[in-house]
């Protein structure tokens, strides 16, 4: 089912989510069906939980070829559940980012180039990977939102912060209907 993304400014985004207690569960798959078809649907890279209005820990994340983020490389459609990252270098990255709680916004935000995040996936089996990249991107801003942070937050530079379509005139009315 696809559910409505709670937008910046609703004081749920702002909030810590909890640890998932119980793996395997109907209750926890139910979720996972309802963030991938509304992530879907956005065209989104990932979703959080707390976008829409569950405060779990769980991200979703993965894409192909999405609009939204045309130069991006392709980064494998995960589910994982109680995430730690661990930075591999101090080396930071800025990129451009947007969001779906942030419709219509796109902003500079600075990550770290290299991670390693673990957790579980929904039937409660470890996840260990290592990752750069927009891959290493996506995996850091879903998991800001466990913590109640938006990337705005993150931005250094607001004269790099701004409406997507003033900014990239060529992506106007792709990010219009997150």
């Amino acid at each position: 089912m696809i559910r409505d993304v709670l937008r910046m400014g609703d004081p749920r985004l702002w909030e810590r989510s909890n640890e998932v207690m119980r793996f395997g569960t109907a209750e926890l798959s139910s979720l996972l069906a309802d963030m991938r078809d509304t992530m879907r649907a956005q065209n989104g890279a990932g979703l959080a939980a707390p976008q829409i209005g569950v405060p779990l820990r769980v991200v979703i994340f993965g894409m192909e070829d999405n609009p939204r983020y045309p130069d991006a490389e392709p980064v494998p459609y995960t589910e994982l559940v109680n995430p730690v990252l661990t930075r591999l270098s101090d080396e930071t990255e800025d990129g451009w980012e947007g969001c779906l709680s942030v419709p219509g916004f796109r902003g500079v935000v600075p990550r770290w180039a290299r991670i390693r995040y673990t957790g579980f996936d929904p039937d409660g089996r470890k996840i260990a990977r290592e990752c750069t990249g927009f891959h290493a991107r996506v995996v850091q801003h879903e998991t800001d939102h466990l913590d109640g942070i938006l990337y705005p937050m993150r931005i250094t530079d607001m004269r790099q912060f701004g409406f997507t379509d003033v900014l990239f005139p060529d992506m106007a009315g792709v990010d219009q209907d997150e």
